[in-house]
C-alpha cells in the first residue's frame, strides 16, 4: 500500500472503533519490507525478501481499555478486530488515567534511504568477511545477518492526530568467537545500523577493537581472588549499566510503585557531575529511530541526567497521569552518554588494578539497584596495562552508587546507529573469581 492507502486504512479502523462504541481510540497501520542476507559458518546461506503489514488498535470506553493487533489490512478483518477490541474494553478494569494523545500539528516524516541496493550490500558483506579473515584470522563468524528494512507507518486517533513515517536503512549483526587449535572463546556479538553502503562495513563502530580483544581471549585464565575497585565498561555493554539504571530508576513501573531510589530526586544530583545521559531519537548519528511515540506524540530529544542532575523521568503519558509527573517526550531507547575528555588509553594507564568488561550476563537488578553478573569477554588491568583475559569472573555492586562513582569517561565514542556510548570507568565495583 502507498502512504495515502495506509492513511485511509487507519481512518477506516478509527471509524469502525467509533461505530462499535469507543469513546476514544487510536490506530497504527504499518507496512514493511525486508531484504535479508544470511551467512552461517562463514558461508552465504540465505537471501530473501519478506513483506509484512499490521494494524494495532486501542480503544477507551467508559474509562476501560481494549487493545488488539492483527496482520491483515482488509476491511472485513479490520471491522471484525475493531468489534473485538471494544468488547475487550467492556470486560477490562476501569482506570481514569487512560487517554489518547492530544491534538497536535500533524506531520509526515521521512528518514534514511528509500530503496535497497542489494547488490552493493552483498559486495560489502563479502568484503567484510574478507577483511575479517585477513585482519583477524582466529575469529570465526558463526552467523551474520544483514538486511535492508523499509517501513511506512501511520498513527491516527480520534482527537485528530495523524503522523506518518517512512524510513529505510541497513542493519548487520554478527555472532562470533575465536578459535586456535583446541582453544576457543565464549560467543560475543556486535551490531550496527547504517545508511551508506558505499563505506566499508568494518570501518563502522568499534568492531576492529572488539575482534582484536576476542583473539586475545584465547589465552584466558580463571580469575582468582576478590577485590573492590575500578572497572571499565566498553561501549558494547555500557547499556547494561547505564541503560539498566535509567530503566530501573526512572521508568513507569518504578515511579508508579514508588520503589525508585530517585523518586524524590527530580532536579537534584543523583550521579557524578561527569555523567550526562540523553535520549536522542532525533539525531544524525541515530538511524531509523522513532519520530512519534507509541502513544502518539511527536518525539523530541531529552536529557535524563545532565551533569549528574536528574532532569526527567522516562514516563509514558499513562504513567505521568498516574503519578502527577511529566511525560517523557520520547519512548525511544536511542541513548547517548556524553563523551569525556580523557583518552581510552589513558583511562587504562590510570588503573593499578581493575577489570575491563566487554560483555555482561545477568538478571535484572533489585529495586534498590543491587546487582550481580558474570563478566564475559573481560580482561585484567594491572599497573596501567591490559594484562590477561579472565574467566569465571563475577562483578557485583549497586547501580545507584556506581553512577555516583564515575571516575572517567573517554573522549572516544562508538556510534552503532542506535546509541552513542564512550568507555566509562566506575569505582566501588566488586570483582570475584574462584
Amino acid at each position: 500500500m502507498d502512504l495515502q492507502q495506509i492513511k485511509q486504512t487507519a481512518q477506516y479502523a478509527l471509524d469502525c472503533l467509533k461505530k462499535y462504541g469507543a469513546d476514544d481510540a487510536q490506530c497504527k497501520v504499518k507496512c514493511s519490507t525486508v531484504d535479508e542476507i544470511n551467512v552461517d559458518a562463514g558461508e552465504f546461506s540465505l537471501m530473501r525478501s519478506t513483506f509484512d503489514s499490521s494494524v494495532t488498535m486501542k480503544v477507551i470506553k467508559n474509562n476501560k481499555k481494549g487493545v488488539i493487533a492483527i496482520n491483515k489490512t482488509d476491511a472485513v478483518s479490520i471491522d471484525t478486530a475493531a468489534k473485538e477490541c471494544v468488547a475487550n474494553a467492556d470486560v477490562s478494569v476501569e482506570d481514569d488515567c487512560l487517554s489518547v494523545s492530544d491534538n497536535q500539528e500533524n506531520e509526515d516524516f521521512e528518514s534514511g534511504v528509500a530503496e535497497s541496493d542489494r547488490d552493493k550490500l552483498f559486495e560489502r558483506i563479502r568484503e567484510y568477511l574478507d577483511d575479517l579473515k585477513n585482519e583477524f584470522p582466529k575469529v570465526f563468524v558463526e552467523q551474520l545477518i544483514a538486511d535492508y528494512s523499509h517501513s511506512t507507518s501511520v498513527f491516527a486517533n480520534t482527537n485528530g492526530v495523524e503522523f506518518s513515517y517512512k524510513t529505510g536503512y541497513y542493519s548487520m549483526g554478527t555472532m562470533y568467537s575465536a578459535h586456535d587449535g583446541d582453544k576457543t572463546t565464549s560467543f560475543n556479538s556486535t551490531g550496527i545500523d547504517f545508511t551508506d553502503v558505499n563505506e566499508r562495513i568494518m570501518d563502522k563502530g568499534s568492531q576492529r577493537l572488539m575482534y582484536r580483544l576476542c583473539e586475545r581471549e584465547l589465552e584466558a585464565v580463571p580469575f582468582e581472588g576478590k577485590f573492590t575497585g575500578k572497572v571499565i565498561f566498553a561501549p558494547s555493554c555500557l547499556s547494561d549499566i547505564v541503560g539498566t539504571a535509567i530503566d530501573s530508576f526512572t521508568g513507569d513501573e518504578s515511579i508508579i510503585s514508588a520503589t525508585s531510589p530517585w523518586i524524590k530526586n527530580l532536579g537534584e544530583k543523583v550521579a557524578s557531575e561527569k555523567l550526562t545521559v540523553s535520549l536522542i531519537p532525533i539525531d544524525d548519528r541515530v538511524i531509523g529511530s522513532e519520530r512519534y511515540t507509541g502513544e502518539g506524540y511527536r518525539s523530541e530529544n531529552c536529557d535524563i541526567i545532565k551533569d549528574g542532575v536528574l532532569k526527567n523521568f522516562t514516563l509514558s503519558e499513562y504513567a505521568a497521569r498516574k503519578t502527577g509527573q511529566k511525560r517523557c517526550p520520547t519512548s525511544s531507547g536511542c541513548m547517548e552518554v556524553k563523551a569525556g575528555s580523557v583518552s581510552y588509553e589513558d583511562m587504562i594507564k590510570s588503573i593499578d588494578k581493575g577489570l575491563l568488561v566487554c560483555r555482561l550476563s545477568g538478571g535484572s537488578p533489585a529495586s534498590n539497584g543491587d546487582f550481580s553478573a558474570v563478566a564475559k569477554n573481560s580482561f585484567l588491568i594491572e599497573n596501567g596495562k591490559i594484562t590477561k583475559p579472565v574467566l569465571e569472573t563475577m562483578i557485583s555492586g549497586n547501580l545507584d552508587n556506581m553512577l555516583k562513582n564515575v571516575v572517567e569517561i573517554s573522549k572516544e565514542v562508538t556510534e552503532d546507529g542506535s546509541c552513542v556510548f564512550p568507555w566509562v570507568t566506575f569505582d566501588g565495583v566488586t570483582v570475584s573469581g574462584k
